[in-house]
């Protein structure tokens, strides 16, 4: 950590060139003495990153900014917010903590918050940045989390981890004990300390393999911005031996879209099916995630066109997380029928449909965009359809 970047003049030249060209400032004579066009390239970088990601760091003066990675890494505010929510009590430990936006966030519900991070200079930059912000019952530790966990006499009210994949793991699986921390291996000496557990991961993983892996899984939470999953979130309570509560979140503007079940409930529903009425509805981004696909359509009284198309009708317009449409045709897949609709521009959507979006595309020559939408999906009768709807 380079304090001369701390000084005014500096401060000053980062506040008022974040958004210019890179390249141009990492090969020019340095600006100013004792800091390399390296370190103040890297400043400007991570500064842009966080606009719209940190907005608080980035409108706060004299935050010193780690490399972009670190930035890519981090829950974004909006996340952290959403996960503060969950926690409560006096004593929170962040084994795993990074920049320190999630910690930031904890400490605003927490009495105190322990902040580990096994990287020094990251673990200063979080305590500085902790400190410009105001934010003074958060104690930071450059040590390993679990081993500070394991030494400490403390107990916690709860304790949250990140885990982050190890490099050398290659493929599309994604296991908890492929990660830094090996979670399943510590569980043990972690509820010593703590009876909850919050734990967060990326949407890759597996749900259903997550809950092969962790003990005492009391919730799952699938947390989207504007449609796109960005967290699941698992929490453990020691000595839980219920049925598991799965709640997504869709984030978007100033609002939650939020949709609970139950994941017996899920397992035992029997949704109804039927032919597309006049409405359709896709289910939002978490949902689909979470697998609550049989849940959604008995909670809202809706019938599915298919076991595995996750497309829902109604006579009936009804508020809905998700996207709604109106139904204006209805037409059997076919190279003729679509060449009859004469249709060269449309949002293109497929759902349990054996063709991708690009080579339907080039199959019948629809370019992207406009305001017809086509769904191309399968029915109950195993029947290839086209939906030719628009937004409600």
């Amino acid at each position: 950590m380079n304090k001369l970047i701390l000084n005014t003049g500096v401060q000053h030249f980062i506040k008022n060139n974040w958004n210019t060209d890179i390249v141009s400032v990492l090969f020019k004579k340095p600006h100013f003495e004792g800091i390399s066009q390296k370190e103040l390239s890297e400043q400007l970088e991570a500064k842009k990153k966080c606009k719209d990601k940190l907005p608080t760091w980035f409108h706060t003066e004299e935050i010193y900014y780690p490399n972009k990675l670190n930035i890519e890494q981090t829950s974004s505010e909006q996340t952290a917010a959403y996960k503060s929510k969950i926690v409560s009590g006096k004593l929170l430990l962040d084994a795993t903590g990074g920049l320190g936006v999630d910690t930031f966030y904890f400490s605003k519900k927490m009495d105190q918050v322990s902040h580990c991070e096994i990287d020094s200079k990251l673990s200063h930059i979080a305590q500085h940045n902790f400190e410009v912000l105001g934010q003074n019952n958060i104690v930071c530790i450059d040590t390993d989390g679990i081993e500070t966990l394991k030494a400490s006499r403390q107990k916690y009210d709860w304790v949250y981890i990140d885990p982050s994949r190890r490099s050398n793991v290659k493929g599309k699986v994604f296991l908890f004990k492929d990660c830094i921390p090996n979670l399943p291996e510590h569980l043990p000496a972690i509820f010593e300390k703590s009876s909850n557990i919050l734990v967060k991961t990326s949407p890759l993983l597996d749900i259903s393999q997550g809950l092969k892996e962790l003990d005492f899984v009391k919730e799952i939470h699938v947390v989207a911005i504007n449609n796109d999953v960005k967290e699941l979130l698992f929490v453990l309570e020691h000595g839980f031996d219920d049925d598991v509560k799965i709640k997504t979140i869709n984030l978007v503007q100033n609002r939650e879209d939020v949709f609970n079940f139950q994941l017996k409930s899920e397992q035992r529903s029997f949704p109804t099916f039927g032919e597309p009425e006049k409405y359709l509805y896709e289910p939002n981004s978490a949902i689909l995630k979470s697998g609550g696909f049989k849940s959604v359509a008995n909670a809202f009284g809706l019938k599915k066109l298919h076991q595995h198309s996750h497309l829902y009708t109604s006579t009936n317009l009804i508020e809905f997380p998700g996207r709604r449409f109106e139904i204006s045709q209805i037409l059997p897949y076919s190279k003729k029928a679509l060449k009859d609709l004469s249709v060269n521009k449309a949002n293109i959507t497929t759902r349990n449909f054996p063709i991708s979006v690009a080579e339907l595309r080039k199959k019948h020559k629809i370019k992207d965009g406009g305001g017809i939408y086509l769904f191309f999906t399968t029915d109950l009768n195993d029947k290839l359809l086209v939906l030719i709807c628009k937004k409600v």
